[in-house]
């Protein structure tokens, strides 16, 4: 693989890695205070109220890193093509769901960039690099 292909890899990890990190506020830690002020939730009862969809919502987050994980284990164990693909799809889905994020609330904003920027310059790296392969 060329440099190109690395760089989105690692890119595609750091996107990994943000996503496992929210899966962890999200579904593991969300009735801590310091959660709770992360994600604007304004007592230990409105957290409760949302737990379950926290719940949900981190899951999500984690199933994409873990597309992300697969694609890059595809990807440098020699399924290149197919690697890429699953790559660019979950990373793809983060980058729509930070749009979500965005379009849904304004204040949102500099969630929807950490939660998007690595992906988005994983996608595309790799949409380049995918276009060296064919």
């Amino acid at each position: 693989m060329d440099v190109v292909a690395i760089a989105g890899s690692i890119f595609a990890g750091i996107a990994a890695a943000i996503h496992v990190y929210i899966w962890v506020l999200e579904s593991v830690l969300w009735t801590r205070e310091s959660t709770r002020r992360t994600f604007g939730v304004r007592s230990a009862e409105e957290a409760e109220a949302l737990r379950p969809m926290a719940y949900n919502q981190g899951y999500y987050n984690l199933f994409l890193a873990l597309g992300v994980a697969a694609g890059l284990v595809l990807l440098w164990s020699g399924l290149a093509l197919a690697g890429i693909v699953l790559v660019l799809f979950a990373c793809l889905s983060m980058v729509l769901a930070a749009l979500v994020l965005i379009s849904s609330n304004h204040r949102m904003l500099r969630a929807a960039l950490v939660q998007g920027a690595a992906p988005l310059v994983a996608v595309v790296l790799l949409g380049a690099a995918l276009t060296q392969l064919a």
